[in-house]
This record gives structure tokens, C-alpha cells and sequence, in this order.
């Protein structure tokens, strides 16, 4: 259980999809049990002992955090597309489309984590990288090996990151050496995971369950309809799979469906499609499909790094046509090894090229995505993306204390916590810089190492 904590300074979240705040002179207090209990702007340095004491919760003085120059609170990053037996595949397979991405590189490295001392050792990495890099959600495809997902799981609940745990499911056109016998024992593993998952975390707090059918190739339809049932009987658990990614994978995968004209009536029949379902990529879209997930309030996991990194075409999702149709449930994914970063720094970055370009190439009709709205995707979009919106992703009353202390002046003496030294090579801060230019410079230029201290409902994960 963490201790009382109280913060004075500037603190930033989004207010709205396309709008930022920015809360100077901000005392924010957390109680024991991780909560935003009091959110005051406005209050100087000088009143801010005996506000505090106001509140009897008996802090200490190394518990009151004063954020200097140059810093500042933002809500932790969220990462809704995640790979994470891919975290030593970063950045391989350049080149090659995605299909032949999979058989290549993908498949023969998850292939590994039926050895489940190889899972413990990368899955111990990726999380604390992930952490590093100030992600304190992430939604996370494990591999088909069920003790090897129950790892991930037991890893993320002991750093203390929340995420959704999912076991791929995949019982057909995959290797010989890495494909499930059957149906039947994809579901049986799959309810395995369920039930070791929800016993280490029965409400769910920190770690949640997620059916996870890979896509559509690599499932039958006798998978699709067991893990539609599993939906069904269980209906506040959340789906995740892979979406509209490239042209060649939505041929192949209506050729394996003849029946269905679109991906959104496939999965739709297969119960698939949910208020509880991330749906990565979404590259390739038609307007009644857009429609129909507005409808179904899906939530989106855009990728702009795979999605540009990984041969298959230009696959830049659209994002502005999403926003425009009001589908407001949209956040960032990594997606870990198809792309060359798991951050999410660059993921918003990576959000600003691709939509200029799909600006430009739909003649201004579909205008770029702005810093502020790519910082809501990061933080409060992603949240309600992994269903947690009411939880996190802004400061609020109520509102879990998921956040990350931002620095972004280099000082060569520690403050009260230690903290303090290198920042990295983000754009130097001037004298005279609005706290927003700061931000605008730390978004487009700075890197975890200006992430000073993270923490996840209100336990310190980093720092």
C-alpha cells in the first residue's frame, strides 16, 4: 500500500479530444489507497503548508513533492497495441510484407516461449522497459503458450503495471511448430489463463483477462465461435485483435471467409465485436464499416509506426475520419516488433507524419492530427480504449494516480528524492519559454530519460 502523497506544480492532461490544460501552481494530494483525493490550481508556494495541513493526512516532508522549473505531471502513457514476446524482435523483418513478416521472424521467435524460463526472462525485460518508458497500461498479446502468458501476468501484477494479459489463439495457417492442436485446446488454455489471471487479481485492479483471437487467418471458424460464446457468457471481458491492417491480409482473410464482404460483418457474427473490443490498425476502412464501429463503440489501437514500417503499402490509418464520424474510444499502439519503437513519444510522433501525409494525399480533406490530440490519444484515449477511461488518463477527484514527473532541465544536484542529473538531448528549455513550449519541446524531442519517477496508482514504478 503506498503512502499519502502530495504534489505542488504544474500539471498538464487532456480536458477534450483536441484540447490540453495546463494547471500551474497546482496542489494535487493522493491518499494511501493510490486516489486523487484533492486537485487545487492556484495556490502559491507560500500558502502551501497550511493548505496542506488542512488535510491531516500526515505527510512527511519526503512525501510532498515540489516540482521545480522545467517539470511537470502528465497521466501515464497507454499502450492499447502490444506484442510482448516481440521485445526482442524490435525492428526486424524490414522489408518483407506482413504476411511473410509473420512466417519469417514473428512466428519462429514466440515459437520460443513454450520454454517458459526464456518467457520469465524476456517478459521481466519488457515490462520493465515498458515502464521506463512511462507506459503504465499496456494491452498485451502474449503467445499461444498458456504458462508462458500466465508469466506476463504474474510479471506486470509484481512491477506493479496494469494491462489486459490475452494468449493468442491460433489454430490454423500457422507452422507446424507454432499452432494450437485444435480448437477445443485453444479454448481450454484460453479459460485456463482466465482463471489464473483472475485469481491473482479477482477484481481485476491491476491485470484483466482480454480473448485474444490473433486475427482471423489463424483461426477457424469453430475457434471463432467458441471464443464468441466465451464473450458471450463472460460479456464485460475485452477483446482484442488484429483489424483492417494491410490489403493482403484482408484478401486473405475474406478468402478464408467467403461469405462475409468485410471484416466487420466477420467478426461481428462471430460475436467478436463489442463496447470492450480493440480493434488494432484499422488501416483500411469503408464507410459503413466506420459507421458500423461507431455504432458498436469498438475502441481503435492506431499504429503509425508498424503500420509504416512493415511492408504492405502506405497502411496509414484515418484517423481524422474517425474523429469526424465521433468515434472518440482511439489510442496508440507500439505493436512492439512491427514496429521500430515501443514508445509511445514516438508513436505520437509517428501520428503526426502519417497524417500529414494522408492530408496531403486526400487533398486537405483529411486534416493532420495536432499535438493535443495525439496527447490524448497517448493518455486519456488510450484508457478508455482499455475501458479504464473513468479510472485514469486525466487528472480528476476520484480519478486513480497514474502519472508520470516529466523533466526537462539538466541540473547537476538532486532534488529532496534524488532526483535530478541527465535529461536527455531534448530541445533545451530557454529562458522565457512558456510552460507550453516546454511541453511542445518534450513531446517532439525528449525521451525517457526525462521521465524522472513514474507511478501506477499512486505505487512508485519508476524512479
Amino acid at each position: 500500500m503506498p503512502s499519502p502523497v502530495a504534489f505542488h506544480g504544474t500539471l498538464i492532461h487532456s480536458v477534450t479530444i483536441s484540447e490540453v490544460e495546463i494547471l500551474e501552481n497546482t496542489l494535487l494530494v493522493v491518499d494511501g489507497n493510490g486516489l486523487i483525493v484533492h486537485l487545487e490550481p492556484g495556490i502559491s508556494p507560500e500558502s502551501l503548508n497550511s493548505r496542506l495541513a488542512s488535510f491531516r493526512l500526515n505527510l512527511s516532508p519526503s512525501s510532498i513533492h515540489h516540482l521545480r522549473h522545467g517539470d511537470f505531471l502528465i497521466p501515464g502513457f497507454i499502450d492499447t497495441h502490444n506484442h510482448a514476446p516481440q521485445w526482442n524482435q524490435r525492428g526486424l523483418g524490414r522489408g518483407l510484407q506482413i504476411l511473410d513478416w509473420l512466417d519469417q521472424i514473428t512466428f519462429k521467435n514466440e515459437s520460443k516461449f513454450a520454454d517458459t524460463t526464456h518467457a520469465a526472462r524476456v517478459y521481466e525485460k519488457c515490462v520493465s522497459g515498458m515502464l521506463k518508458q512511462g507506459v503504465t497500461t499496456a494491452s498485451y498479446y502474449a503467445s499461444l503458450h498458456g504458462p508462458a502468458t500466465n508469466i506476463l501476468a504474474d510479471t506486470c501484477l509484481r512491477k506493479g503495471q496494469r494491462a489486459l494479459i490475452g494468449k493468442c489463439n491460433m489454430d490454423r495457417n500457422s507452422p507446424s511448430f507454432y499452432i494450437e492442436p485444435s480448437a477445443q485446446d485453444s479454448l481450454d488454455a484460453t479459460r485456463d489463463v482466465i482463471s489464473h489471471i483472475q485469481s491473482i487479481d479477482p477484481t481485476g485492479a491491476t491485470v484483466r483477462p482480454v480473448i485474444t483471437p490473433r486475427f482471423a487467418i489463424s483461426c477457424t471458424d469453430e475457434l471463432l465461435s467458441g471464443l464468441g460464446d466465451l464473450a458471450r457468457a463472460h460479456p464485460t471481458l475485452p477483446i482484442q485483435t488484429h483489424f483492417n491492417e494491410a490489403q493482403s491480409e484482408i484478401d486473405a482473410t475474406l478468402s478464408l471467409f467467403p461469405q462475409f464482404t468485410n471484416e466487420v460483418d466477420l467478426y461481428k457474427h462471430f460475436n467478436l465485436l463489442t463496447r470492450h473490443t480493440i480493434l488494432a490498425h484499422c488501416c483500411h476502412m469503408t464507410p459503413s464499416e466506420i459507421t458500423s464501429l461507431q455504432t458498436l463503440d469498438c475502441g481503435i489501437a492506431h499504429c503509425p509506426i508498424a503500420n509504416t514500417t512493415v511492408g504492405g503499402g502506405f497502411m496509414a490509418a484515418p484517423i481524422r475520419t474517425f474523429l469526424n464520424a465521433g468515434i472518440t474510444k482511439i489510442g496508440l499502439g507500439t505493436d512492439s516488433g512491427g514496429g521500430f519503437s515501443s514508445s509511445i513519444l514516438d508513436a505520437m510522433r509517428q501520428a503526426f507524419i502519417v497524417s500529414n501525409a494522408r492530408e496531403m494525399m486526400s487533398d486537405g480533406k483529411e486534416k493532420a492530427v495536432s499535438i493535443d490530440e495525439a496527447f490524448y490519444m497517448a493518455t486519456w484515449g488510450g484508457a478508455k480504449v482499455c475501458g479504464i477511461g473513468e479510472k485514469v488518463g486525466r487528472f480528476e477527484v476520484g480519478k486513480e494516480f497514474d502519472a508520470i514527473l516529466v523533466r526537462t532541465e539538466e541540473d547537476s544536484e538532486p532534488d529532496e528524492h534524488g532526483l535530478g542529473g541527465d535529461v536527455g538531448v531534448m530541445t533545451p528549455v530557454e529562458e522565457g519559454d512558456s510552460v507550453r513550449t516546454v511541453f511542445e519541446k518534450f513531446i517532439m524531442s525528449g525521451d525517457d530519460r526525462n521521465f524522472a519517477t513514474v507511478w501506477v496508482k499512486g505505487r512508485q514504478v519508476k524512479g
